[in-house]
């Protein structure tokens, strides 16, 4: 009876130090959610409005001279059949190809760069891990103009394949298609048949020579940053890991893949992740270079979203594109999240473990009674 009647009398005690506890952790964050809310939450929800009505870009966009005109602007993009959805699928077009080439090969080199400066063998790692991270750090702007200089028709590409007796093309103005092998024209059910205003045959081209320039920049610059992703996520391993590997017979292969890989999966997750947002939002280096030529084939949804908003004033459509390319960037990373979650082991693949652990087991038992009777016989003998 007093023991419960105690506990009846501190539990208010502790109610009230949580109570406590829950209003300074709000008052603490309130600064950080009321910036959080008046810089980013209430632009998205202007954003979302402009992308719904037909404001021209002066005065506010709450005002009564704005009419809401629905869907109206992502019809034009997705459904219009004019140039707008033309533009809009081509620059979707260049931005695949683009996210297609850049996510692996930038994933694979800086996972490959970071192994390599892990080794405990390589001499001058650290002048390594400044160099290989140097170009992520320098402008982009800086970047773009210096690989504009290095592609163009007298660069130094061009007179480094002169050397090996390689006529180099003209990067920066061929609109042709890599994949498409210097054919003029496809088939007719390539090129008569249609997907957001772009022909199949266009669809399947591959990026274009010029867009092949940003593609190489983006591996350049990149590939640095993620590296030291991976580096501390390695350091993070435990020796003992591959040591244990070692005893069981892993070869240098076996324990990268096995024992290695598996345990970068939050980190292969973060570098996906950010390259993917990362290269569907390339803007500047398209501002400062080609602007979409030639021919709008390095054209971007982020680039097409400022033109549409600061050249035409057609601020409803570039606000819908930027929609449409969150609703990618979401759709894609679930995608990603989904590929590369947890997974249970099958019972197929398990079993050969499991039996190996009973026998395992087997052997310890039997090696145990073996001692026992061992220490039996010792003691019963003649003292």
């Amino acid at each position: 009876m007093a023991s419960s009647t105690e506990r009846s009398r501190r539990r208010p005690t502790h109610q009230g130090v949580r109570r406590g506890e829950t209003a300074s952790g709000w008052l603490f964050t309130a600064p950080m959610l009321l910036l959080l809310g008046l810089f980013l939450l209430v632009p998205v929800l202007m954003a979302l409005w402009v992308s719904v009505s037909d404001w021209g870009g002066r005065g506010s966009p709450f005002s009564g001279g704005v009419s809401f005109v629905g869907l109206k602007n992502y019809a034009a993009l997705l459904l219009g059949g004019g140039l707008d959805e033309a533009d809009f699928g081509m620059s979707l077009k260049n931005n695949a190809w683009y996210v297609i080439l850049v996510v692996p090969c930038q994933t694979a080199l800086s996972l490959l760069l970071a192994v390599l400066v892990n080794r405990q063998i390589l001499k001058g790692r650290g002048f390594f891990r400044t160099a290989f991270y140097f170009p992520s750090v320098t402008s982009s702007v800086a970047i773009t103009v210096l690989f504009l200089f290095l592609f163009s028709t007298t660069g130094a590409i061009n007179a480094a394949l002169g050397w090996l007796g390689i006529n180099g093309p003209n990067w920066l103005n061929d609109p042709s298609g890599i994949l498409h092998f210097g054919a003029a024209s496809g088939p007719a059910a390539l090129t008569q048949n249609s997907f957001l205003g772009v022909s199949f045959w266009d669809w399947i081209g591959g990026p274009s020579v010029a867009m092949c320039v940003y593609i190489i920049m983006a591996i350049f610059t990149t590939s640095g940053t993620f590296m030291l992703l991976f580096l501390a996520a390695l350091q993070n391993i435990s020796g003992e890991v591959q040591e244990a590997a070692m005893v069981d017979g892993a070869n240098g292969w076996q324990r990268f893949w096995r024992v290695t890989l598996p345990q970068l999966r939050p980190t292969l997750f973060t570098v996906l992740t950010l390259g993917l947002i990362g290269c569907w939002q390339i803007f500047d280096q398209i501002y400062t270079g080609t602007r979409g030529q030639p021919a709008k084939t390095t054209i971007t949804p982020a680039f097409q979203s400022y033109q549409a908003s600061f050249l035409n004033q057609e601020w409803g459509q570039g606000a819908a594109i930027a929609f449409i390319l969150f609703v990618i960037i979401i759709a894609f990373t679930l995608i990603q999240r989904w590929v590369l979650r947890e997974r249970k082991v099958s019972h197929r693949r398990n079993r050969p473990y499991v039996l190996a652990a009973e026998r395992a087991a087997a052997r310890a038992a039997a090696a145990a009674r073996a001692d026992a009777g061992t220490t039996t016989a010792t003691e019963g003998g003649p003292r």
